[in-house]
């Protein structure tokens, strides 16, 4: 089996680079945007001065009205030693989008948005570096699972195939913009994951165009669950028949407060790769960051998870910086990744 060459339109030399070196994968775009202290007309530019709605704050935005910000951040980190940075489009449905009025602008926002990746990407890449473009699907504001109202458990304000279409715009945006793979994030409800996987899967067959996949959980406390309910295991399972690049969690927990899920989930997926992409600790308004690891802290706690065996991809979410990026980079660079094996090559033929 030539394990270098799977059967991807895009992004295939992804596989190989995960059995041979943890990759790096960018840190919290959200964190970054605030250091450039944007106000309300830098998000509106001049092309949306007379929008009816505030929209300091809608950071997808900014792919429009301030691309040069989001390109900036984006070579910080690739700068800094990520392999894989992901598109500013956390927020970037039609769900989400209408909160701000500006569902309509979905579908330019992730182009626009995938455009200023790749010319990152392309800008940073060499022959024995690669750098890849990961299109970001975030959860929306949203939940298909979990009832808005307290007094009513059966009330919802979005259904499956409402997500489903919006998440296939979205993809369908982040395709043409020249993405390398899709990341399905930040999930703290599995049915909306399964809405966005779904839209994947529609996707890659309506184009022929086939790319890897890269799903992550977030555990929200210290249940080890995720909010609509499921444990590391039982979420696995609900989205490995998507045969994900990697498995993984990200956000709410601090990489000391991740460990025992990560370490779970490593165990739970077999032969897939895992990814894990921790917050800088604990919030903390008095740092800079908003939160209270320093770089050589979060790179010292990735780096142990390495040493554990537990990691193929190694990042950073809310509260890291192109410098906790670095030094997670650099700690981690010591220790193998964690083995796959043929079953891993062989499942995403």
């Amino acid at each position: 089996m030539n394990i270098s060459s799977p059967a991807f339109t895009r992004g295939a030399a992804l596989p190989a680079i995960l059995q041979q070196r943890i990759a790096i994968l960018d840190g919290a775009m959200g964190t970054m945007i605030q250091r450039y202290k944007l106000g309300e007309a830098d998000f509106r530019g001049e092309r949306f001065a007379d929008h009816a709605k505030d929209l300091k704050g809608n950071n997808d935005l900014l792919v429009l009205t301030r691309p040069d910000v989001i390109a900036e951040i984006h070579e910080q980190y690739l700068a800094a030693g990520a392999d894989i940075i992901e598109t500013n489009t956390f927020g970037t449905t039609s769900v989400a989008q209408e909160d701000y009025g500006l569902e309509a602008y979905a579908y330019e926002m992730n182009v626009a948005a995938a455009r200023i990746a790749r010319q990152a990407c392309d800008k940073y890449s060499t022959p024995d570096k690669p750098r890849f473009a990961a299109g970001a699907l975030g959860p929306t504001p949203r939940t298909a699972s979990i009832s808005p109202d307290v007094n009513d458990p059966g009330a919802r304000n979005v259904d499956f195939d409402t997500l489903r279409a919006a998440y296939y715009e979205q993809a369908k945006g982040l395709l043409e913009g020249g993405v390398d793979l899709f990341l399905v994030e930040t999930i703290f409800d599995t049915l909306n994951a399964k809405a966005a996987i779904f839209a994947l899967d529609e996707l890659m067959e309506d184009t022929g165009e086939r790319l890897p996949v890269i799903v992550s959980g977030t555990v929200t406390d210290a249940s080890g669950r995720i909010l609509s309910g499921q444990t590391v295991t039982a979420f696995w399972h609900s989205v490995r028949h998507a045969k994900p690049l990697a498995i993984g969690l990200n956000c709410a927990l601090g990489a000391t407060l991740m460990r025992p899920y990560i370490e779970e989930l490593a165990k739970a997926a077999g032969a897939t790769a895992i990814s894990c992409y921790p917050n800088a600790g604990l919030p903390n308004p008095m740092s800079d960051t908003g939160f209270d690891e320093t770089p050589d802290v979060t790179g010292r706690l990735m780096s142990e998870f390495a040493k554990s065996g537990f990691l193929n991809i190694a990042g950073g979410c809310c509260g890291t910086t192109p410098a906790h990026i670095a030094a997670i980079a650099a700690q981690v660079s010591a220790y193998k990744p964690r083995v796959c094996g043929e079953k891993f090559f062989s499942s995403l033929l």
